[in-house]
């Protein structure tokens, strides 16, 4: 009985220490400051290189949105997202070429007159974390 229970005790550990040691890494991201919880969230989740990863959408709660990416592996990463009030699946913008709806980068970059470029929204991710990103409005 003893060694059954060594043996799953040594199982476990050896177990989770793979799993630990497999990069595998959790990023939680939180959108706060939403100006309302009408239509989505829409997040665009690149790797380092500028590859898209994931593209997600998200409903709205208390004017907060929580997306969760899991099985990271360590390195580098960017995302943009933006507030798709209604849902159309675009950007909308002002005849100006401004966003009507929120928006933002990871880093919380901002760019002048326009996007930030990438590399301001690249991060380095080597742990599970957790970001809190709050999106710009511009109203004219």
């Amino acid at each position: 009985m003893k060694r059954i229970f060594l043996f799953s005790t040594v199982f476990m550990v050896f177990t989770l220490l793979s799993i630990t040691s497999s990069g595998q890494i959790t990023l939680k991201i939180i959108i706060r400051d939403l100006s309302n919880n009408t239509g989505v969230v829409q997040l665009d989740f690149r790797d380092g290189n500028d590859n898209a990863i994931i593209d997600a959408r998200k409903e709205i709660t208390n004017n907060t949105c929580v997306f969760w990416i899991k099985n990271l592996k360590p390195g580098k990463y960017s995302f943009k997202y933006f507030h798709d009030e209604n849902e159309n699946y675009e950007l909308d913008t002002y005849w100006i070429g401004a966003p009507k709806e929120g928006y933002g980068f990871s880093n919380n970059a901002s760019g002048t007159f326009g996007p930030p470029s990438f590399e301001k929204t690249v991060f380095e991710l080597e742990n599970s974390t957790v970001m809190v990103c709050y999106p710009k409005y511009i109203d004219l």
